[in-house]
């Protein structure tokens, strides 16, 4: 046994469903040096990109929307897939979603780096991107599927949020922890 994991042998792999959002793998999958082997099913997926948007006011811009996995109305921060519309690049999509879905714009913008989506199941990673000083700029330009409304909280009460279970999205709990290093990093130097 090694000290530390090792990466497995991929056999065989199969799509075996196509959907608008992912595709679901099948992996015959091999641990080396041993004769453990199975199958294990994947999600594939194009990354995804979430923005922590404050507006002049420092106040942070939410998104509140039904999402189908919960069936349920979550409160969230703006966010969506990167897709060719925006030429696969992060922070284009970045700047579409907060736009599209809130109405705002902002040309102070942070790359706050990724995290993987869900390393079991998902082969993604999504984009953290900080955007200041935002303004409203127009109306919102939702996709065929969505109805979001835009809230607007402190970011104390963001804070809280995310610990009483008003905000409750992994990625986006993901987010702030990624601020909050970032600003702990810029204020201590």
């Amino acid at each position: 046994m090694s000290d530390s994991p090792r990466k497995w042998t991929i056999d065989t792999e199969d799509t075996i469903c196509e959907t608008r959002v992912f595709n679901v793998l099948k992996k015959k999958m091999r641990m080396p040096g041993s004769d453990k082997s199975g199958d294990f099913f994947t999600l594939s997926a194009p990354d995804w990109v979430n923005v922590i948007a404050f507006d002049e006011n420092g106040d942070i811009i939410l998104v509140e929307q039904y999402r189908h996995g919960t069936n349920d109305i979550s409160l969230e921060i703006p966010g969506g897939v990167i897709d060719a519309s925006h030429g696969g690049e992060p922070l284009n999509a970045a700047r579409r979603e907060l736009k599209e879905e809130t109405g705002y714009e902002s040309d102070n913008w942070t790359n706050l780096g990724s995290v993987s989506s869900n390393p079991a199941l998902f082969n993604n990673y999504c984009h953290v991107f900080l955007a200041l000083d935002c303004r409203k700029n127009g109306r919102q330009q939702l996709d065929e599927h969505e109805d979001i409304t835009v809230r607007k909280m402190s970011f104390y009460d963001f804070c809280e949020s995310t610990l009483d279970g008003r905000v409750h999205h992994a990625l986006a709990v993901a987010a702030l922890a990624k601020y909050q290093v970032y600003r702990n990093r810029e204020y201590n130097g």
